[in-house]
This record gives structure tokens, sequence and C-alpha cells, in this order.
């Protein structure tokens, strides 16, 4: 059928097996331009920040309650939103066209005409063997490798697999979906042929940080899987090339694999932070304390009638990230750029405030020695002099800077940029694994957000001084505040940062391990 040219176009992207960061370039743009995204039940929701688009769940396995979306309604979604004018995403863990239905969807599209591409994703056996330190190849143990479903289709009546071939295989195998007939598959090998001593491993959440491994003889796989209680999703190999996984198994050595932490911080500033944590195999996890709101309409007349004459004040002082940020987002607003500043000197509270005004192609005049407001204002207090200095600002937070100025006799103009919300409850998924004990960490990056976190895990029936969940916070002053407030600090990080922030509780976790080996 031929194509209509007044339809959307539907991308059938493949995600990878689990960890965000194995998606391809191309599946990002895709993701970007899209204006509806259908996602199965395996893709890491974490992708879904890379898209404004809508996004909808299409699990077709039952797993925890999901609800379950037949194919065939999949296919005529896909074509009823093609067909008026949209363009989607079909995001499919893995690769489409490896045990992915991927064929199958494109091939309704093409019979309705709808116009569409393949983003081929990596499939589930490549990362998940390469996660778990298995190499599927290997010029003395395996020359080939034969990907296999362990789940036919249900219609059929007589299996397609060939046991006496596969047991003669001169390679590696790999079964998709076979933790279920792991006893069937084991038997069925060994019946036609293959030693009972090959070994063989199960693999769980490939390339994710609750990702699981077991292994053992093929004769010995079914009872090891069911002792260690593995669930799917899984992978099933079998072959000599899992006796290497002893040398080379690297994933599980991170120091925070396995590890979950909560980030506090605004939700709009999660995706560095969680690429931190993952990068080092943990799990991060979205719980943010406060909100950032744009300035209101009043506010930003103010702003407007401040840039007007910012080559007034002597020194711009920036004690946040979202100050600096807000600031130029009105600077550039207002027509300006970074000449506006003039010969204005700049100051910033810490690294990270410093390093993003170098973004904005500003170097700070002056980072004091210690991140805090405190040593700020000694240090900019005698350069200041008799000046007009500016503090873009949140519209609330500590009056450090400005007690200081004051006492000090000094001229200090306070600028709202952006304005602090409270977030009134606690995502009750969070409250649940605080609760068993699930969350093992949390960062606490202001003493607000400690005493916001409080105030809802006591709404919350959650007694801030048991909870099992360990603590960690940016700097003194939130470490004050966090005992105020009832918690137990275990660590805190040597700057101001969360990279730091995250050093010192894997430092700790680190500590910990060796402690209980």
């Amino acid at each position: 059928m031929g194509s209509d040219s007044s339809a959307g176009k539907v991308y059938l992207v493949g995600a990878g097996p689990g960890d965000p960061g194995l998606i391809t370039v191309r599946g990002l743009q895709c993701l970007q331009e899209a204006d509806l995204v259908l996602y199965d039940g395996l893709v890491n929701p974490l992708l879904l920040r890379h898209t404004t688009a809508h996004c909808e769940r299409t699990a077709r396995i039952q797993r925890d309650g999901e609800h379950i979306v037949p194919q065939g309604d999949i296919n005529r979604r896909l074509i009823e939103e093609a067909q008026s004018g949209k363009t989607i995403v079909r995001l499919k863990g893995g690769d489409p066209f490896v045990f992915g239905r991927g064929s199958e969807e494109a091939q309704a599209l093409s019979d309705a005409g709808i116009p569409f591409e393949i983003i081929p994703g990596i499939t589930a056996a490549t990362a998940a063997a390469g996660y778990a330190g298995i190499s599927l190849t290997h010029r003395e143990l395996s020359s080939a490798v034969a990907f296999i479903t362990g789940h036919e289709a249900s219609h059929r009546e007589n299996s397609r697999l060939d046991f006496e071939a596969l047991a003669h295989f001169p390679g590696t195998l790999v079964f998709y979906m076979g933790l279920s007939q792991l006893s069937e598959i084991s038997s069925q090998l060994i019946k036609a042929g293959m030693s009972e001593t090959t070994s063989a491993a199960v693999l769980c959440r490939g390339t994710l940080p609750t990702q699981r491994i077991v292994t053992s003889t093929l004769a010995g796989l079914p009872h090891a899987a069911k002792v260690a209680g593995l669930k799917p999703p899984s992978l099933v190999i079998v072959g000599s090339c899992v006796d290497l996984r002893d040398q080379i198994a690297w994933f599980e050595k991170l120091p925070l694999f396995g590890i979950s932490i909560g980030v506090t911080r605004s939700s709009d500033q999660f995706d560095e932070i969680a690429s931190q944590i993952v990068r080092l195999g943990g799990d991060p996890v979205m719980m943010p304390m406060i909100r950032i709101a744009a300035p209101s309409d009043v506010q930003i007349q103010h702003i407007q009638e401040c840039l007007q004459r910012l080559r007034e004040y002597s020194w711009v002082i920036f004690t946040s990230v979202n100050a600096v940020d807000h600031f130029f987002r009105q600077l550039f607003a207002c027509g300006y750029d970074a000449r506006a500043m003039g010969s204005s000197r700049v100051a910033a509270v810490g690294a990270g405030t410093a390093e993003c005004l170098h973004s904005y192609g500003i170097r700070p005049d002056l980072v004091p020695k210690a991140a805090n407001a405190e040593q700020l204002a000694r240090e900019v207090l005698p350069l200041a002099g008799s000046g007009l200095s500016l503090w873009p600002k949140a519209s609330r937070g500590r009056e450090t800077l400005p007690d200081a100025f004051r006492q000090a006799g000094q001229r200090l103009d306070e600028l709202v940029v952006y304005n602090h919300e409270d977030v009134t409850e606690l995502c009750p998924v969070v409250a649940d694994r605080i609760r068993k004990g699930e969350l093992n960490w949390i960062g606490l990056s202001s003493p607000a957000i400690a005493r916001q976190l409080a105030t809802l895990l006591k709404q919350n029936q959650i007694d801030p001084e048991q909870m099992l969940t360990k603590i960690a916070t940016i700097s003194s002053l939130t470490t004050q505040a966090a005992k105020a407030a009832g918690f137990i600090v275990a660590c805190e990080a040597e700057t101001a940062s969360w990279e730091a922030l995250i050093r010192a509780a894997s430092v700790f976790q680190h500590r910990l391990q060796q402690a209980a080996s």
C-alpha cells in the first residue's frame, strides 16, 4: 500500500536493555522530536525525561499488577495516531527486531501505508552479558553465538527448536525469556547430548543496579536459580564463556553497585545527579523536596528594572547554580548578554556555582575557601567597600549575606530571580521503600530540604531517627539542620556539591562492605 503523505511518522526505537546510558544517539533524537511515546514495560522510565511528548506504558506481560495492552491494540494505536499527523516513538526494550515484535509492528504500519523508521538498539544478550563479565565469543572458547527464544508463540503446537542441533552448536547459547522454562531447556539439552557439566548462567535485570547473576553447571542451574529466587526479565547463557566471568566481571565492582540514593533536589536538576549515580553503578531515586518556579510578572518587572542599571553594581554575588541560570535567563530575555555586566566583579559561593558561571562565559573573581555564605561574606565584604552589590537569589533562603552587609554598613540589593516552593507530598512508592528499608541513602543538599523531608516523613508515620535509610549531607550547615530535624547523619561531603556528596556516600558504603566481609 502506498504511503499517506498527510500521515505522521512512527519510529520503532530500541531503548537498550535497562541502563539509560545505552540508548543510541539517534534514539534520543527521536524522543526529543516525538509527540507521543508508547513505551514497553521493560523500558527504563529515566529515558522519558528526554522527551516532552505524552508518554504511555504498554506492558504486554503481567507483572506487578501492570495493565496489559494486547499487541493488536498497540498496532492499531500506532496507525490511528500516525494518521492524525503525529510523530510517534514506539520505545521498545533492547532491539526492536530481536524478540521485540518490532517486525510485527512494522508490517502493520506498512500495510496501513504509515511511514516508519527502525532505530536499532543494543539487545539484551550483548549488553547484559557484557555487564556480567561474560564474553559471548572468544577466540579459544567460542566462535559463534546463537540467540534463542525461551518462549515460542503460544499457538505453535510443535517446537521449532532443534535441541539436537543446539546441543552440538559450536559456541554460546543465549535463551531470551528462558527463566520459567529453565528446567525444560536444561533437560532437553542434556538429553540431546550436551554435557551436564557445561557452564551456564542466569542473568536477571541485566545492566541495572539490581542485576543478579547465578552461575552453575547446566544440570545444576535450575535448582541454583530457584534457590536464589530469581525473577524475570532474564537471560540464560550456556557455554564455556561463562567461566570468564570470574576474571572480567566489572559492573558489580563499581562503588555504588546495587545502592539506591534518593535525590532531594528539584526534579529539573535531577538528570545530572542521576547520571553521576548511574555511572557508579547506583540507582538514583527522584524525591524532590522543593520545586523551582519562574519569577512572577511583578518579579520580572523588578528584574528588568534592575538589569537596566546592572553596570552600577561593583559586585554581583551568586550563591547557587539556580540563581546563575535564572539570572542569565532573564538577562538574555531582556536582549542583553554577559557584556551588560560591564566592569562588575563576580563572586560564586562554591565550585558548582563557579562552574555554572563558566558555562555563561564568566570567570568569577572570588570563590571562597569554604563553600558557605558565612565565608563568602567574610571574603567579599573587604573587597566590596562602599560600592553597591547585587545578590540574585531565591524567593526564600538564609539571610546570612544581607545580615553581614547590614552589620558592616555596606549596601546590598536583593533580586529574586526564581521562587522556591515546597513539595507537600512524599511519593507513596518512595515512602514505602523508606518504610521497608529498601532505599539505602538519601542526599540532603540544604537545611530547608532537610527540614522539609523530616516533615513529609512524619506525615507518613516514618520516624527520621528510626529509619534504616542512611543520610548524606552536602555541608556542615545542612548536617546541623538534619540533626535538629531528627536525622542520624552518616556522612558529610568534603565540599558543597552533589558530586562530593555522592563520593562521601560511596566511601562510607565501601567501608561498610569491608567491615561486613
